[in-house]
């Protein structure tokens, strides 16, 4: 009996992604695997019921995912619909156990072993899986659009019949996925682009792009892509250099987050209010509190002279092509983990061990399981202090933007 792959409608509000498009659904059943979908799952990304071939269209979720091997999803499941699964069932999607530890109890008690997406290791080989990076890239695309059409003025420079317009300026602060597909777009649309990191690495990559590079002269580069805390000391340093960069911008687009942490925080209030009247700040990190000062989480607010727009699931306004790159990256995650139609879950691969969550009643990724079950006992606490919490996305792996 073939493997039951199933996908379902997802409920958040204001998501309309799907975790499988109809192309994707023909490759997992040349995997030799079965595929299910909830009804209606993919209408919000476009995609109706009748697109999908050779697929079961299914109307009751429970029944959907109580008969699956493999359910997928974007979102976090609610733990009533994981108590719906089979023992030893796999769920694919976004999971950010930190954040919800009453879902990752529910999958340790039920024994469904879980992938979560956003714990993919930034690795060459797993980068066709990185649906962080993907996401991202659409994210910044999105958000340079959507800080022209909140400006009181256009990106390029334009000449008319009375005069020529000036271009406009653009910084855009965090040169990971996000940052640098921003930076490329608003280049595109004509503007004056710069862009910083904490990273001096980056420099080349925002040069590629034609930007400038705001140096500030602090090198904050951590372990694993990610920027370690700043001490007090280069905080100040940073804020100096940078504050002149924000009062001549027109445009500002923060991409500074980590998944499931806190945002840390990029622009003050003071370096709001020397800004330019009519400037826009799009923060890309609303969700996780923003990295700037008076930024709520979907909303647009005006602070001093600036606007800051806190957009939420950037992907989701480009959901077609959101939902095509996220299944192909699960697509990719299946072909690790089904060889000749069974499932072969080798523990040893450190893609397959750094991405599941639960498996086999036990919660395998460290950093979770503390949240949910407490620290380890002192006599089993690793020797070596983890490393500082990332506070800035992620450098790419390429020079092409990823997200």
């Amino acid at each position: 009996m073939s493997l039951i792959i199933a996908a379902i409608r997802e409920k958040d509000a204001g998501e309309r992604r799907v975790a499988l498009v109809p192309v994707v659904a023909e490759r997992i059943q040349k995997l030799g695997c079965s595929v299910a979908l909830e009804a209606g799952a993919g209408l919000s990304s476009y995609f109706p019921d009748a697109t999908y071939k050779n697929t079961s269209i299914v109307e009751d979720e429970k029944a959907l995912v109580g008969s699956a091997d493999i359910v997928l999803a974007v979102n976090p499941p609610s733990p009533d619909l994981v108590s719906a699964m089979k023992p030893g069932t796999i769920l694919i999607s976004f999971i950010y156990g930190r954040n919800n530890p009453e879902l990752v109890k529910a999958l340790r008690d039920h024994k469904i072993s879980c992938f979560a997406m956003e714990q993919i290791p930034r690795i060459s080989r797993a980068q066709a899986m990185d649906a962080l990076s993907s996401q991202a890239t659409l994210a910044g695309y999105y958000a340079a659009l959507l800080g022209s059409v909140h400006m009181p003025k256009i990106l390029p420079m334009m000449t008319t019949a009375v005069g020529s317009l000036r271009a406009a300026q653009v910084l855009v602060m965090g040169l990971g996925v996000a940052g640098l597909q921003a930076l490329a777009t608003a280049g595109r649309l004509g503007a004056v682009t710069e862009g910083y990191d904490v990273r001096p690495e980056t420099k080349d990559e925002a040069h590629s792009l034609g930007a400038k590079f705001v140096d500030t002269g602090v090198d904050a580069t951590g372990q694993g892509g990610y920027a370690r805390e700043l001490t007090a000391e280069e905080k100040a340093k940073v804020k100096s250099v940078l504050s002149d960069h924000i009062a001549r911008s027109d445009l500002i687009i923060t991409t500074a987050a980590v998944p499931g942490r806190k945002a840390p925080r990029l622009i003050d209030a003071d370096q709001i209010a020397g800004m330019k009247v009519g400037s826009v700040i799009i923060d890309m990190a609303a969700e996780g509190g923003g990295n700037c000062e008076g930024t709520k989480a979907g909303e647009i607010v005006q602070v001093g002279p600036a606007t800051i727009v806190g957009p939420v699931n950037l992907p989701s306004c480009l959901s077609e092509q959101a939902s095509e790159l996220y299944a192909k990256n699960i697509l990719n995650l299946l072909q690790q983990i089904i060889k000749d139609g069974k499932l072969s879950l080798d523990m040893t691969d450190e893609v397959i061990a750094k991405t599941l969550v639960t498996h086999d009643g036990k919660i395998t990724n460290d950093a979770v399981r503390a949240v949910v079950e407490g620290p380890a006992p002192a006599s089993a606490a690793p020797a070596v202090a983890p490393p500082a919490a990332p506070t800035t996305p992620p450098a790419p792996e390429t020079p092409a933007a990823k997200g």
